[in-house]
């Protein structure tokens, strides 16, 4: 029965209801609550009863009505009768129902889910510490996301029809009236639709299965690829229903704040059709795997892997090609890159500064990809490798890019209708994602900067990492930290650490990379598992430092097995200042300051970088900052074909707290270049 309700939705999301606008005088009622508002105008009748009907959730027995009733703040996109007839209209009209009204449903439970969906869908709560959302509060990018998710936990995209009126918003498609829109009430806000706010409950191995069963144009050929290699019950994963049912059970409560749920995402990258037909000399719709497979073969991108028609198999031709494509994270359109802190950026235009990046890693056989986004790039490209100005009086911005090191543009995503998928976003690319020889060379060249908040996928896919909102529950998570059930796959909370907490540190000027931070608190003992490295080389794994009292001491484990690592150096404190390792206020003359960088790296210490500060747009970089630094953890030759893990483990017999912001892995041919010293940003 579920899959029926879904159904409904799915097919009338991007159906013709009426989008009359009524350009009636808009009402303002500050001393009423939304109910108040809503009850006392006929338009809403319809909608009201609905609210009447509807519980808060499973476990209660208060309904819509009584939540609109109180205090809270509430953002309600609210259908007028017109609106919500127009529904069932075409519902009769598809044969969905047997007649155009809520007594058209051939059972109560399927009558009862769709109203629930269709009033959860429509409400927003901005709990207690944010406000209701004015339309001016939505997101200002172009089919972007607002940024707190309505009641059925599904975030809302807002379309504006053009530049030149931007007041013709629509929201999941519906469009917003003109004059009865921005109604602040003494609980929230209300704007009319002309339309049901729904969201598709499409997950993107659906998707696939749609695009591919009803032969659609577009990405047809990556679709049926995907699903050959057997990824579909993979990529229609919502959420952990494990981790709920310990939720519902009280097993989280002591930590606080702590996620409403652990969620999975993906991000597929998705070569069109077009290309393929213009690739292959053939109609998209005629292209076969087998096709895919003999230009695969001849390309010899992936010569290591089998070509024996088990697609399955993660060290299959077929399959190494499709995963590269997929990451185990949903990054929404506008956060592929986190743009935040780096210098030059502007929070309040958006203005991009010096070159952003992030490193991911890809699923299937872990390897690296690099997201990258500047002031002169012109849109987002995967595994773009510059020529920056890095000098040490430089810019850092980018000057010029090689031939073949363009790196592969991304393209706009479609999120409309029943291409808005709850667990993904698909983006567009126009040329063939490849990790051969020459693209895994050419960021093995680079030096790695990655936050250790990036590496778990969990923290972005619950809408932790890169939350904008300000208030303490957004700001502040405690991760639940289980021996037996980690809730990050790629930080483990080992024995004697009370818990990991994740902050987001933005507009408080700390000095953290992305603005964000983890900690471990107690007896800190934690095991990170690295990014992959592109290429085989020597290799400097670096921390960046804050020296504070209030830190430890802490050793130093290094391997290929989390269950015996080898001990490295000796143990690292993070209460002694940057003085104790040589660091000194750089001067004018950078021959000096070249040899105060010497005196560091005879400590195994490196000065900060001068690529981010602490508030947007400050001068003020990690450079300059008395109590920021990098320490080389480890000097060792790493390969591609393994994962690496390091471990940190408190030496002290009483408990502090262990800062974690950013890691660096940076190959020989940059820290040790006789040519070009590596630069300080």
């Amino acid at each position: 029965m579920k899959r029926i309700v879904l159904f409904f939705l799915t097919m009338t999301i991007l159906l013709g209801c009426s989008e009359d606008v009524n350009t009636s005088a808009r009402y303002v009622f500050t001393d009423r609550t939304i109910w108040d508002y809503l009850s006392s105008h006929e338009q809403y009748s319809q909608y009201c009863s609905l609210l009447e009907k509807t519980p808060a959730s499973e476990l209660t027995l208060t309904t819509i009505r009584q939540l609109l009733s109180a205090r809270g703040h509430y953002t309600v996109f609210a259908p007028t009768n017109e609106a919500l007839q127009a529904f069932l209209d075409s519902l009769a009209a598809q044969g969905k129902i047997s007649q155009p009204s809520w007594d058209g449903f051939d059972s109560e439970h399927a009558r009862d889910s769709v109203q629930r969906l269709v009033v959860f869908n429509s409400i927003i709560d901005s709990g207690d510490n944010l406000d209701a959302l004015m339309t001016y509060d939505f997101t200002t990018t172009q089919d972007g996301e607002i940024i707190i998710p309505n009641m059925s936990e599904h975030k809302l995209v807002v379309h504006y029809a053009s530049p030149d009126n931007p007041s013709d918003i629509t929201v999941n498609g519906c469009p917003i009236d003109e004059n009865n829109r921005d109604i602040p009430l003494t609980n929230g806000v209300i704007h009319c639709v002309h339309k049901p706010v729904l969201s598709s409950e499409n997950t993107l191995g659906d998707w696939l299965q749609r695009q591919v069963r009803e032969k659609r144009p577009g990405f047809y050929v990556s679709s049926m690829l995907v699903l050959a290699t057997g990824l579909k019950d993979t990529l229609n994963a919502v959420r952990d229903e494990r981790y709920e049912n310990m939720k519902n059970r009280g097993m989280f409560d002591h930590l606080g704040n702590y996620p409403k749920h652990r969620k999975y995402g993906y991000t597929f990258f998705a070569e069109t059709d077009e290309l393929w037909s213009r690739t292959l000399g053939k109609p998209a719709l005629e292209i076969t795997v087998s096709d895919v497979v003999r230009y695969l073969a001849d390309l010899n991108v992936y010569p290591e892997a089998k070509n024996d028609g088990n697609y399955a198999d993660k060290d299959n031709m077929l399959n190494r090609f499709v995963t590269y494509h997929l990451l185990n994270r949903r990054l929404a359109k506008g956060y592929l890159v986190n743009h935040y802190n780096e210098f030059g950026y502007d929070i309040n235009t958006g203005s991009l500064g010096v070159p952003k990046m992030q490193y991911y890693y890809t699923m299937g056989h872990r390897r690296l990809m690099k997201i990258y986004e500047s002031a002169e790039s012109e849109g987002v490209y995967l595994n773009r490798c510059t020529v920056l100005d890095n000098a040490r009086r430089g810019t850092n911005h980018e000057l010029y890019c090689e031939p073949g090191k363009e790196g592969v543009l991304v393209g706009e995503p479609d999120v409309e209708g029943e291409n808005n998928l709850v667990n993904a976003m698909v983006y567009p690319v126009g040329e063939f994602l490849l990790y051969d020889r020459a693209t895994r060379e050419n960021l093995g060249k680079e030096r790695m900067r990655f936050d250790v908040a990036s590496i778990s996928p969990e923290l972005t896919n619950c809408d932790i990492r890169m939350n904008e909102l300000m208030d303490d529950a957004h700001m502040n998570y405690t991760i639940p930290a289980d021996k037996d059930y980690p809730f990050l796959i790629d930080i483990k909370v080992n024995e004697g650490t009370s818990y990991l907490g994740y902050h987001t540190c933005r507009m408080t000027g700390w000095m953290d990379f992305e603005g964000d931070e983890v900690k471990f608190e107690g007896y800190g003992d934690c095991t990170i598992t690295l990014p992959p490295v592109p290429t085989e080389d020597m290799y400097e794994l670096r921390y960046r430092v804050s020296c504070q009292t209030f830190f430890g001491m802490h050793q130093i484990y290094f391997g290929t097995d989390p269950e015996k690592m080898h001990v490295v150096g000796i143990p690292i404190d993070l209460r002694r200042t940057n003085t104790s390792v040589g660091w000194e206020v750089e001067t004018d003359d950078e021959d000096y300051n070249a040899e105060l960088e010497k005196r560091m790296r005879n400590h195994d210490a490196m000065p900060g970088v001068k690529s981010h500060s602490g508030m947007p747009g400050s001068s003020w970089t990690e450079r300059d900052d008395p109590i920021s630094s990098r320490r080389i953890l480890v000097r060792e030759r790493m390969s591609p074909d393994k994962t690496y893990y390091l471990r940190m483990k408190l030496c002290l017999d009483y408990e502090v707290c262990l800062f974690m912001d950013y890691l660096e892995l940076c190959p020989k041919s940059v820290y040790d270049n006789p040519e070009r010293p590596e630069d300080p940003w």
